[in-house]
């Protein structure tokens, strides 16, 4: 089944369940929702940034370029992506790509990581960045 896209709106739903997931306090839930919460935070910032391209005329690649397509990549490559974005808001796309504390430290990869891997201070950089790059991406 192919899904619609929509990152404005996926952006904002996957910054609300990391908010969720970062406030649970129950006996047991951490650190695990925590950290949790801290890769939801990391794909919220990447939908953020991926409708910032959209709005900017970047599109999609082929599905034979894939690899080198920055729609599907994730941080740390998407920023390497974005290093030479045109567009719109090509500017702003490259200042994304040149901010070192926006997701410094943040890889899909945590995914399979033990909670005890993930700071709980890059866990809080992580809520910024993400609020802050959907905050710009609001402002289209």
């Amino acid at each position: 089944m192919a899904y619609s896209i929509d990152m404005r709106k996926s952006a904002r739903r996957h910054l609300r369940a990391a908010e969720v997931l970062y406030k649970q306090s129950t006996v047991g839930d951490q650190p695990g929702c925590k950290t949790v919460a801290g890769y939801l935070f990391g794909i919220a910032g990447e939908l953020a940034v991926k409708e910032l391209m959209r709005e900017s005329g970047v599109r999609p690649f082929a599905d034979a370029q894939r690899s080198d397509d920055p729609f599907y990549a994730h941080f740390p490559q998407l920023k390497r992506l974005l290093a030479t974005a045109a567009g719109r808001r090509a500017g702003e796309l490259r200042r994304i790509a040149d901010d070192p504390r926006l997701f410094a430290n943040w890889d899909v990869a945590m995914r399979y990581a033990p909670s005890t891997d993930i700071r709980e201070a890059w866990i809080d950089a992580w809520r910024s960045s993400a609020r802050e790059l959907i905050e710009r991406m609001d402002t289209v």
